[in-house]
């Protein structure tokens, strides 16, 4: 099971969507518990409320309430590929490790793609201040389609 941190503080407005993908991960049994690590206001009070995620103040205050072993950390605009529960669960399931997770681009032939980061959060409860590009560049992970 996976504890997820999204990281919305850049993208708030774009919680939605995610959120309503990972259920599909909770429904399966992957997803145990959600973080929302956004500024506080009503509407992401509400909406932590309605899809049963905690706020968080900071990436760093998540990991320390997670309390599963891999924390999967995405920004709020990503999206998840179809079978993405498969896909990770089989990654698991093989004893695979930390990875970086590809998500769906905007349209584009030079547009980035997305990417979250699967890691043990033993190994990044140590780091001050971790976000996606520092725990990417940290762990040495490059983006494979994972979901």
């Amino acid at each position: 099971m996976l504890s997820v941190i999204v990281d919305a503080r850049a993208e708030p407005r774009r919680l939605p969507g995610l959120l309503a993908q990972l259920t599909a991960g909770a429904v399966e049994g992957l997803v145990k518990e959600v973080f929302l690590v956004a500024p506080h206001s009503e509407g992401v009070s509400a909406l932590c409320e309605e899809m049963g995620a905690e706020a968080a103040d900071t990436i760093e205050q998540a990991l320390a309430w997670a309390k599963a072993e891999l924390v999967l950390v995405l920004p709020a605009d990503f999206r998840l590929r179809d079978g993405w529960v498969e896909a990770l669960s089989d990654h698991l399931s093989e004893g695979r490790g930390a990875a970086a997770v590809e998500g769906l681009g905007e349209a584009g032939l030079f547009s980035r793609r997305p990417y979250g980061v699967l890691v043990e959060r033993a190994g990044v409860v140590r780091l001050q201040d971790p976000d996606l590009k520092r725990l990417r560049r940290q762990l040495g992970l490059r983006p494979r389609r994972v979901g």
